[in-house]
């Protein structure tokens, strides 16, 4: 079935063009690299997986509570609407949030290929261009499974935010080789993060954590790049240069926070915009959700060296400033760790499968010769 069937409505046009910006660089100098990034490199090279084989698609399920994420989470629990809903109402209202959700992340996903593919072919070393085509690898896998998900066990997609598109597109307009890094690897990438570690840790759903798990894997070394490339290169601007740098850091987070209200959704269920902004905004949920989903980028604009007196303040004003002193290597940390207990998890059981198989067929042997 065509992805435009299964929109809630079709976007305007089949695909988006961006007029491509700045140069392309090339590199003579094959020798030598960052050891760190080189070492990240290696590590992108050994944690490939097919997104085929690696995630348990058999797995059933229930298009009408995908995630299994409270009720709270919805704006619209709690109101007027809510009391006079069936209980089919809500589970066509839970689809439609794990849609929107899940193809908000598909199309970042998109976003965060085409944009690993721009660092290698701007970013001017080559063991920059060396993982970045890692990572693009990575994106592709991403996307994959994110649309299959959405295709085969949601059956309903959601097309792009406005928000989520203006960030893409500025990022990618932009013809300076350290702003697909700045836009993608630091805003997008690390909202994006603590998305999904939001829903992976309140899901009690097996297939999405899955998903959400193994992706969350990569993105930590997604970011840990980010970070190496331009901690290194903001030490070398100017402070005219930084403090352009914080503007669209300072313009990207509010354009995020904005992003993550799904009043698309109240939409679709007859809710006026107006309405559906205020629910939005009066979820005590949400509001905290908003809140953690930049626990990820403070810290990491903060290490890189984006901290000027505006940014701080922007920071204050969406009452996240306290999260510069996270500790972002243990959160990473703490995403490989997830992935790979699933991993042993699952290796376990097909490993008890086999064992259980070999038992089987040499009891049936005996039963057969006493």
């Amino acid at each position: 079935m065509s992805t435009h069937e299964l929109y809630t409505h079709a976007p305007d046009e089949t695909t988006w063009q961006i007029p491509a910006t700045g140069a392309a660089r090339f590199s003579w100098e094959y020798d030598e690299g960052r050891a760190q990034l080189l070492a990240l490199y290696q590590k992108g090279k050994d944690k490939q997986w097919d997104g085929a084989k690696r995630i348990a698609w058999d797995l059933e399920v229930d298009p009408y509570d995908p995630l299994g994420t409270p009720d709270e989470s919805m704006s619209l629990y709690g109101t007027r609407h809510w009391a006079k809903m069936t209980e089919r109402d809500k589970g066509e209202l839970r689809r439609h949030y794990a849609s929107w959700q899940f193809s908000q992340f598909l199309h970042g996903e998109q976003g965060a290929m085409v944009c690993a593919a721009r660092i290698v072919e701007s970013v001017p070393d080559l063991d920059a261009k060396f993982y970045s085509a890692t990572q693009t690898m990575d994106e592709a896998r991403h996307a994959e499974v994110y649309g299959r998900f959405l295709h085969d066990k949601v059956g309903m997609l959601y097309p792009i935010n406005d928000n989520l598109q203006s960030l893409l597109g500025d990022t990618l307009r932009d013809s300076r080789w350290d702003m697909p890094y700045l836009g993608m690897q630091v805003l997008i990438e690390g909202l994006a993060l603590a998305a999904f570690g939001m829903i992976r840790d309140t899901t009690d759903k097996p297939l999405p954590k899955q998903i959400l798990a193994y992706v969350m894997q990569d993105e930590a070394r997604h970011v840990a790049f980010g970070r190496m490339a331009l901690r290194d290169y903001y030490k070398q601007l100017s402070d005219k240069e930084l403090r352009e740098r914080e503007e669209f850091v300072i313009e990207g987070c509010y354009l995020m926070r904005d992003r993550l209200r799904g009043v698309e959704v109240l939409e679709n269920f007859g809710i006026p915009k107006a309405e559906a902004e205020e629910y939005s905004e009066n979820s005590e949920f949400l509001a905290l959700f908003r809140q953690l989903l930049f626990s990820r980028i403070v810290p990491c604009v903060k290490d890189i060296g984006l901290w000027g007196k505006r940014l701080q303040e922007a920071y204050v004003d969406m009452g996240v400033f306290e999260m510069g002193n996270a500790n972002l290597d243990q959160l990473m940390a703490q995403d490989e760790e997830i992935a790979e207990k699933l991993d042993a998890e699952r290796f376990a059981a097909e490993e008890g499968e086999r064992v259980a198989e070999v038992e089987d067929m040499i009891a049936s042997g005996d039963a057969r010769n006493p």
